[in-house]
């Protein structure tokens, strides 16, 4: 077993100002998703988006990324609570985010900004994807100092004892996903981004492949203590990450056939 390391979750406190680790994350993963953004347009010459452009779509999609994370919560994590409690819906420094919200919300500003700006929606999601698993790992990294999220009981050598996880050894499991969605994702996609033609494509490979990685690393984390196990031995997580696949595999198909037809067109 490893021992935890007990970190204080608050960085600095100046009066009642407090600047914490969890919101360090966030700010440090929408800093490197910025600059790995404009990194690639730059690469790629891409004189139709300009950094004014660049800083009113960081804006719309950092406000639907939290307001989806948020809603994303209540409705599949917690519903019953923030229908007794509706104003708790907006008690967002009481934790409450959810990944799958958040892509929603993203995706839904993305296209609404791309069609107001003219903008090529598959284009501009397969610049910014890929700029995003550094962002996970800071907020996994985030969810470990907070002592939050822990994984299930566990024997294995690197097992800890969480704070609010009792005196039972448990997984590790935001170390796993911050290595699997934020590092091991991020190299994937990375390398991939360029050799995949098909626009919308990085899309949906990151869909199947944090979906995937999602699924399975949610075996080794506690499920939410209001939900449990949702669908046999299954949690919400899994079956959010497993309709996600889904949704990532039809994308593929789709966006293969749209562009089979431009194509054909073409020719």
């Amino acid at each position: 077993m490893i021992p935890y390391p007990h970190i204080s979750p608050v960085i600095v406190r100046i009066g009642p100002l407090e600047i914490r680790w969890y919101g360090l994350m966030y700010l440090l993963g929408f800093v490197t998703s910025y600059i790995l953004f404009q990194y690639q347009i730059k690469k790629k010459k891409i004189k139709s988006i300009t950094k004014e452009t660049v800083e009113n779509l960081y804006f719309w999609l950092i406000l639907a990324l939290i307001l989806g994370a948020r809603l994303g919560y209540v409705l599949f994590y917690n519903l019953p609570y923030y229908i007794e409690n509706p104003l708790k819906v907006f008690a967002v420094w009481q934790g409450g985010m959810s990944f799958h919200g958040g892509l929603i919300g993203s995706i839904i500003a993305g296209i609404i900004f791309c069609r107001k700006n003219n903008i090529d929606f598959w284009q501009l999601a397969d610049l910014f994807v890929p700029t995003t698993p550094p962002g996970l790992a800071f907020g996994r990294l985030g969810n470990f100092i907070n002592g939050e999220l822990f994984g299930r009981p566990s024997n294995v050598p690197w097992a800890m004892i969480f704070p609010g996880g009792g005196d039972i050894p448990r997984h590790p499991s935001q170390l796993y996903e911050a290595f699997l969605e934020g590092i091991f994702l991020f190299t994937v996609i990375w390398v991939l981004k360029d050799r995949l033609r098909t626009k919308g494509m990085v899309l949906s490979v990151f869909i199947i492949l944090y979906g995937f990685i999602r699924f399975m690393v949610e075996f080794t984390r506690e499920p939410d203590p209001q939900l449990g196990y949702v669908l046999g031995p299954f949690t919400m997580g899994q079956i959010l990450s497993f309709s996600m696949m889904a949704a990532g595999f039809a994308l593929a198909v789709w966006r293969k056939r749209a562009a089979g037809k431009e194509t054909g067109k073409s020719l």
